[in-house]
């Protein structure tokens, strides 16, 4: 979120940072309020000032006994004048919070220009694409032809994109998530949490889902709680209206949980498998930094993420999203695409994000530097990685000409001998 002073007194400068970003902003509105607002303002310092000049005239007459009557009347008739301007000035600068609740991030000058994904800027390349001797198959056709992975008794369950997995599938599964912890935990010094998996509304407005992507969330109206669409926001939350010592920065957290999204825009090949799905596992790297390192604390936590594909031999890119393709919080991201054979394409398997102080502003996180008024930290998370879509790209990476598919040597300790998938 924006400052209300920033957005109050320059709306112009901000509207210019932002850009395209800023195209459904009611800069209008803005205005007006802004406008309102700062009358507002100017009046009760006015008012406040002859309160307090009156108030010692008071207790001058009083101190040399003489009447004070007509004008402690005047003094309470300002003090109600001064509750209404007061809550006048409050509604006016709740409207102005609601809307700044709705207002992007501004981009970090190092996000390169463009309109959208086909204008994001490729950073770097890890590993080769493997030459297949025979036509690869897609991770769906695979996972259901060695029994690993249940479409249908999912969609029997809970619906499309809900899937089910069996077997060294669950295993799999599993395992992944060991391995992703035991390298973020041991190597790359984060704190594993184990968080809810419900959230109330101020945990979802404190990283940005609320109110602009509410369509997106599952909800349960009757407690008000959310689903987490990520562990970001449990995590990011746990400190959420506390000042932390500027010598315990940064903090590091990694979390292990399902992630639950509508994904009601989604469609095309995309909706069968497990590239979107309702229901997913995601191990989450969350950091509160120094305003000062953030930057270099998003380098150390894509390369965190980067370490996860490299130890399973899986080839990828890193990709610095364009301000067209930036996330809504966002100040600047660096997305990792894994190579999926069977689309002779690179898709996204994390994107590792810097907000600035955007998410600690909504949800009060602050720290106090030596001998001086506390400010808020910079936030960051990423993917370290998304659990469902590396599957995909083991399944697809590693599949053999006769069907079965190759368990990577730093996961085969997991399955206890076995060095490969074969059919059920």
């Amino acid at each position: 979120m924006h400052d209300l002073r920033l957005l109050s007194e320059q709306a112009d400068r901000l509207r210019e940072r932002l850009g395209p970003r800023g195209a459904d902003v009611p800069w209008d509105t803005i205005h007006r309020l802004a406008q309102e607002r700062r009358t507002l303002i100017a009046r009760l310092d006015t008012l406040r000032h002859r309160l307090k000049t009156g108030s010692e005239e008071v207790a001058k007459l009083k101190r040399a006994e003489q009447p004070a009557d007509e004008l402690i009347a005047q003094m309470r008739s300002l003090r109600e004048d001064i509750q209404t301007l007061e809550k006048t000035l409050q509604v006016t600068e709740d409207q102005l919070r609601d809307i700044a609740l709705s207002i992007p991030n501004i981009p970090h000058e190092s996000v390169p220009h463009g309109l959208d994904a086909r204008d994001n800027v490729e950073v770097r390349r890890w590993g080769t694409p493997r030459a297949f001797s025979f036509p690869p198959k897609s991770h769906v056709e695979l996972g259901e032809s060695l029994g690993i992975l249940d479409f249908e008794r999912g969609a029997k369950i809970a619906g499309a994109r809900f899937p089910v997995s069996r077997g060294a599938g669950a295993v799999l599964e599993r395992a992944l998530a060991q391995l992703m912890l035991d390298i973020h935990t041991q190597e790359h010094g984060y704190t594993e949490v184990l968080t809810p998996y419900l959230v109330n509304r101020a945990a979802m407005i404190g990283t940005g889902q609320l109110p602009k992507f509410e369509s997106d969330l599952f909800h349960l109206p009757e407690d008000d709680l959310f689903l987490i669409p990520t562990a970001e926001v449990p995590v990011t939350n746990l400190h959420q209206q506390e000042i932390l010592a500027e010598r315990d920065l940064p903090l590091r957290y990694t979390a292990h949980t399902p992630c639950f999204r509508r994904e009601a825009g989604s469609y095309g090949q995309d909706t069968r498998g497990l590239i979107r799905v309702h229901q997913f596992h995601k191990v989450e790297l969350v950091n509160f930094s120094h305003p000062d390192r953030s930057y270099d604390d998003l380098e150390r936590l894509t390369q965190a993420a980067e370490t996860i594909l490299q130890r399973l031999d899986l080839p990828y890119r890193v990709m610095a999203l364009c301000r067209g393709d930036l996330g809504f919080a966002a100040a600047k991201t660096y997305d990792l695409e894994v190579w999926i054979p069977s689309q002779n394409a690179y898709r996204e398997i994390s994107s590792c994000s810097n907000f600035e102080a955007f998410q600690a502003r909504r949800a009060n996180i602050r720290y106090r530097p030596a001998g001086g008024k506390p400010q808020f930290v910079h936030t960051l998370n990423g993917s370290g990685l998304a659990i469902g879509r590396t599957i995909v790209a083991i399944l697809e990476n590693y599949q053999q000409p006769d069907g079965t598919v190759r368990i990577p040597e730093i996961l085969q300790p997991y399955f206890h001998g076995l060095t490969q998938i074969s059919k059920l």
